[in-house]
């Protein structure tokens, strides 16, 4: 998802919003990522190029922050939106000093911290879903024998 109102004549540069220290240049949604999207977020605008442009809105705007301090891996929308997102180094596109941009890989939406309130503590809530998971794998175990 390129920023489309960026495109002007003898312009050299690409477009580019920070976040941290990463330059995002281009915004991919996973098929996993939209799915989620239409699940747990939104039911009328759920194209990838809708999903994109909200996301790329929000970059602009400074509404995305991470979630936690020294990961960077999970992030949010106003402190309510929550979802996943890998960068990987976009092979080409640089800045005009040469630094390299990188492309944000949006893997999943978790949901919105108003409607799940599990979300507001996410080491516990994984760890919550690892033990009902093995207690469930332990139960069906147990019915077997």
């Amino acid at each position: 998802m390129k920023d489309k109102q960026t495109e002007r004549w003898s312009t050299y540069e690409p477009f580019f919003v920070e976040l941290g220290d990463k330059k995002v240049a281009d915004i991919i949604i996973t098929n996993h990522a939209r799915v989620r999207w239409t699940d747990r977020v939104e039911s009328e605008k759920t194209g990838f190029s809708d999903i994109a442009e909200f996301l790329w809105q929000c970059l602009k705007e400074g509404r995305v922050v991470s979630y936690y301090r020294n990961e960077e891996d999970v992030y949010t929308i106003d402190d309510d939106l929550v979802f996943v997102a890998e960068f990987s180094v976009s092979e080409k596109e640089v800045d005009l000093i040469g630094n390299p941009l990188h492309k944000m890989i949006v893997v999943t939406f978790l949901g919105r911290m108003s409607e799940t309130m599990e979300l507001r503590d996410l080491k516990t809530y994984y760890s919550w879903l690892r033990h009902s998971r093995r207690m469930t794998l332990i139960k069906n175990n147990r019915k077997r024998r």
